[in-house]
């Protein structure tokens, strides 16, 4: 009996119910009625705050996000067309370039193409020049030389006669034997 009294003594310190009839709180059918009307007004509350403040918030956000996600899409489209456009004045400007300066050289290159040939021209007819008065001066060396081999060859011809026979020979003669080897 003295363990009797002190389970009842247990059960009455904590809440006066009995251990059987201990059930748990939201399960409790006294109780069911206030705990719908707590959820209701909960659920009410939690709603409206929800709705109220946090939402609105979030979708400014989002849409924040998405405008600035928007004008960072546009400003990378317009550098893209400023960079390919920067892009095709660079090569325009480099065939340009390219375009100048293969006249430049070709200009050049006529230039001195030019310059080379007069120079050439120039020699040429200095060569000319100095040919023409080398074949003048040869041909004037060549006629005097050329009066002069019949009065050598009379005189080496009367040397090789008197040599051998002793005796000089005529000049008249002399003069008719080379008449007639000229002939």
């Amino acid at each position: 009996m003295a363990q009797a009294q002190t389970t009842q003594a247990g059960t009455e310190a904590h809440g006066g119910a009995h251990a059987a009839d201990a059930t748990f709180p939201p399960f409790a059918t006294e109780t069911f009625a206030g705990q719908i009307i707590w959820l209701a007004i909960t659920f009410v509350l939690l709603y409206t705050l929800l709705s109220k403040l946090v939402l609105p918030r979030l979708s400014g956000i989002i849409e924040n996000r998405r405008a600035l996600i928007a004008k960072d899409l546009d400003e990378a489209a317009a550098m893209k067309a400023r960079a390919e456009e920067a892009g095709s004045a660079y090569e325009k400007a480099l065939a340009e370039a390219k375009g100048r300066a293969q006249a430049l050289a070709q200009e050049t290159r006529a230039k001195l193409a030019a310059e080379s040939d007069a120079k050439r021209k120039a020699l040429e007819a200095d060569l000319n020049k100095r040919l023409a008065e080398s074949e003048a001066t040869i041909a004037t060396k060549k006629t005097q030389a050329m009066s002069h081999v019949r009065g050598i060859a009379a005189e080496t011809a009367t040397a090789i006669v008197e040599r051998i026979t002793g005796k000089a020979p005529a000049p008249q003669s002399v003069e008719a034997a080379l008449d007639q080897t000229q002939a």
